[in-house]
């Protein structure tokens, strides 16, 4: 055999491994988004924020409709009450009670923390697509709080609006929950990994209720989310995400 008939055996061999293991790997981060978002959803949630010194409380509601649209309002503590965002496609706003103005957030600032947290504005409000901005390689199964998980590894697309240089998902094999994130930068170091805890029923869908990110290098820093209820296919159209609700919207 020719060296270059060898090369075209390995390319019929190996390549649709590769394909098989692409398309198995985008075909579990599709169910575990949908899984998460349904068609659209009604949440409540406490958000903790700890520090070595400190710990903060806030409380928040939001509202979504497929991925392209979400509004986030914060509700307690009094003095950041009326703060929301809204996403409508990729523009990202904010409404700031205290200067009665929407500001459009720009591109630089999806890697910002949100609110003083360990989670950046992209991660809560989601400007990117875990779905097309990334692409998605099956790398392997492992154990997560006793439950069988698929590992994906996802890197950015080239010119995608993506925060992160990396990301790589454990989800749960028979529902689809994401138990464990680890978030990476350009240089490819772990900077956070958030955990997913407490397994419960929401609207029949097993989820997990508690979120937990950890910086990797800033001891005693956490987030907490709790997920107080989550109800999906609430009745939302597309009205409901406009600036002028924003605004309204309590």
């Amino acid at each position: 055999m020719t060296y270059r008939s060898l090369l075209l055996l390995l390319s019929l061999v190996v390549v649709p491994l590769i394909s098989h293991s692409q398309e198995e790997a985008l075909e579990i981060i599709q169910k575990a988004n949908e899984k998460y978002r349904g068609r659209s959803n009604y949440t409540e949630i406490k958000m903790t924020i700890i520090r070595p010194d400190w710990s903060r409380e806030m409380s928040i509601k939001g509202w979504s409709l497929g991925e392209d649209y979400s509004l986030m309002l914060v509700t307690d503590p009094p003095r950041d009450k009326g703060v929301a965002f809204l996403k409508r496609g990729k523009e990202i706003w904010n409404w700031q009670p205290r200067i009665d103005r929407a500001i459009k957030l720009p591109p630089s600032m999806m890697s910002q923390s949100w609110m003083g947290s360990d989670f950046t504005n992209d991660d809560l409000v989601q400007q990117s697509n875990l779905v097309t901005d990334f692409d998605h390689m099956f790398v392997g199964e492992e154990e997560v709080q006793d439950r069988d998980c698929y590992v994906v590894e996802m890197i950015p697309k080239r010119n995608a609006a993506v925060v992160w240089g990396k990301l790589k998902l454990w989800v749960d094999k028979s529902e689809y929950m994401q138990l464990k994130t680890e978030f990476y930068d350009d240089a490819g170091f772990l900077v956070n990994t958030m955990y997913g805890l407490d397994i419960t029923d929401f609207s029949g869908e097993l989820l997990p209720a508690r979120l937990e990110v950890v910086p990797e290098d800033e001891p005693g820093h956490k987030t907490v989310v709790e997920h107080l209820d989550i109800i999906f296919d609430v009745d939302l159209d597309k009205d409901f995400f406009s600036i002028q609700n924003l605004k309204r919207v309590q």
